[in-house]
């Protein structure tokens, strides 16, 4: 249920093709050999699942490392990737929902110095707001590179090669997409609705400037500038 959100809206925008899959309904990942990028989203799921979807998903996202096609994974996606790279997939010591942490201090995401410079992040601070919604993180694999740190989980933002992405917290997030998760998650559903949209619409703008840069570096980098029709 954590769809495209501000990416949909860029890759719209730019007129770049996509093909959409939903593992949930049965959908199959196609061999990414046949595309021009790969980004895999969020959901309830956790990638130490044994099931035929997972483990299929897992080995095209080890094909798409392999032969470098431009890779994004947010959330699930992110421990996706980190495991395909040869990492591990914990428990989380604190799990982290929403937009602020049991002591009431803002998710946030600091650049390392490993990331600093590097063109996911370009023409964005060092540190930046995030909204949060997992109970599981990464321990990273030799060769995965430390990006963002984050407060409870320090492992953010990874990269692996020169062309694949991961982040833990969600930056593609829109008003309609956070009004369904919070019918739908139970981590969200568990607290209060009225305070969340209120930290919501609080940094609706900023978190709004944030996702839509960071997810078109992320187009850029990849070939899929503003000025390339697809």
């Amino acid at each position: 249920h954590e769809g495209p959100g501000l990416l949909e809206e860029l890759v719209l925008r730019r007129n770049i093709a996509t093909r959409r899959v939903d593992l949930s309904l049965g959908d199959s990942v196609p061999d990414p050999l046949h595309f021009s990028g790969m980004v895999v989203l969020g959901g309830p799921q956790s990638v130490n699942d044994d099931t035929p979807a997972m483990r299929q998903q897992l080995r095209q996202i080890e094909q798409a490392l392999s032969h470098g096609i431009p890779y994004l994974g947010i959330c699930l996606g992110m421990q996706a990737l980190v495991k395909a790279a040869g990492g591990r997939v914990v428990q989380c010591p604190v799990p982290e929902t929403g937009f602020l942490s049991p002591s009431g201090e803002p998710y946030r995401m600091v650049v390392t110095e490993t990331g600093a410079g590097d063109a996911l992040f370009d023409g964005l601070g060092q540190r930046f707001r995030v909204f949060q919604l997992h109970g599981e993180t990464v321990e990273l694999a030799a060769g995965t590179e430390l990006i963002g740190r984050g407060t409870e989980c320090p492992n953010q933002a990874v990269k692996v090669g020169s062309k694949a992405y991961g982040l833990q917290c969600h930056f593609e997030m829109t008003p309609a997409s956070f009004s369904q998760w919070m019918e739908i998650d139970p981590s969200l559903k568990a607290m209060e609705r009225a305070l969340l949209f209120k930290q919501f619409n609080e940094v609706a703008d900023e978190y709004r400037a944030t996702g839509l840069r960071l997810l078109g570096n992320f187009l850029d980098s990849a070939g899929f500038g503003e000025n390339r029709k697809q």
